[in-house]
């Protein structure tokens, strides 16, 4: 088994899905694994021409690549086939494709009755947090108790699948959602999402650590989050990085608070996660606005003003010398 790891570093809305999309090209890998979160991440995905923003379905159906909602995911239903309706309707082919983990968890109507009641750290609304929280409770609904979708030919078992049915090794896209800034245990807590969005969250989908080629990480020139904490700086430029840059959520709408990117916890999460590669997008947004700075530490932080793009660059490849760095500044490709 071989298995390539995407992740975010920063506060999601990286760019997750234009990578996964870019290294699924390559035709090499025999499933794509979507491993944690749910509808409340949105990956947007250019291709043939046409725009996807996809919250469940893997990117790999877009190359008829086998694609997996992992163990570490929880299913909003009417999402899912709303997603594969819209895909077929778009001509993306889905038909054997598609798969769920018998072991990922439902999202219910109570669970999304209960999320829409809670506004203490601006959540998106879509039932993740109790449906984990049930998960761990062990009262949630697994999708192999889920009538509808045994039914229908979605439900999967991971080893099964991996161990035992492949003929060859396969060769696995593990595909992130969200970042290390909302990972349940390395986030900024409670700001935080209800799942693991590190490396070590692709591998509780039954993939041996032994298995890990490459971990790419990925963020952008600067940082972005979404939710009730105080995040974003002060001043004009913050707030045409935001326009020129579309920073508002796939999945909500809501604007994107911004900031500049904090090389300090950018460090931090390559070294804790074992990156191997780091893609750092959206640099064509600071070209237009004209300002290269960085920032290092939480809060206030130190900042480092840059004097163009050279030297921002030069400065972010020494700081983190120790992995392989790629700017992009084309939303359609690396």
């Amino acid at each position: 088994m071989i298995a390539d790891i995407v992740i975010g570093l920063s506060y999601g809305d990286e760019g997750k899905g234009k990578v996964t999309h870019h290294l699924l090209k390559s035709g090499e890998y025999s499933h794509c694994l979507r491993f944690n979160g749910g509808c409340n991440a949105g990956h947007t995905i250019y291709h043939n021409g046409k725009k996807f923003v996809t919250h469940h379905i893997p990117a790999g159906v877009f190359f008829g690549v086998k694609s997996i909602i992992g163990s570490g995911c929880v299913v909003n239903l009417e999402q899912f086939y709303s997603e594969i309706r819209e895909l077929n309707d778009n001509g993306v082919e889905t038909d054997g494709l598609i798969y769920i983990a018998r072991n990922a968890h439902i999202i219910t109507d109570e669970h999304l009755e209960e999320d829409n009641k809670d506004t203490a750290i601006g959540t998106t609304k879509r039932g993740n947090g109790p449906a984990y929280r049930d998960k761990y409770a062990r009262l949630g609904q697994r999708a192999e108790a889920c009538s509808r979708l045994v039914e229908d030919g979605f439900v999967i078992d991971l080893y099964e699948e991996l161990y035992v049915r492949a003929i060859d090794p396969p060769t696995i896209l593990c595909e992130g959602a969200q970042g290390f800034g909302l990972d349940i245990d390395w986030g900024d807590y409670p700001y935080v999402t209800s799942s693991h969005c590190t490396t070590a969250g692709a591998l509780l989908n039954g993939i041996p650590p032994q298995a890990v080629r490459k971990v790419y990480g990925i963020t952008k020139a600067y940082d972005t989050y979404v939710g009730s904490k105080e995040f974003h700086g002060k001043g004009r430029v913050f707030d045409l990085i935001q326009q020129i840059g579309n920073e508002f959520g796939a999945t909500t709408g809501r604007s994107r608070q911004c900031n500049w990117l904090d090389i300090k916890m950018l460090d931090k999460a390559i070294k804790t996660n074992g990156v191997t590669d780091l893609i750092i997008n959206k640099v064509d947004i600071l070209r237009e606005v004209g300002s290269w700075n960085l920032r290092s530490g939480t809060g206030k932080g130190i900042f480092v003003q840059l004097g163009n793009e050279a030297a921002w660059a030069q400065y972010i490849t020494r700081y983190l010398k120790d992995v392989k760095v790629t700017f992009s500044g084309n939303p359609e490709r690396i």
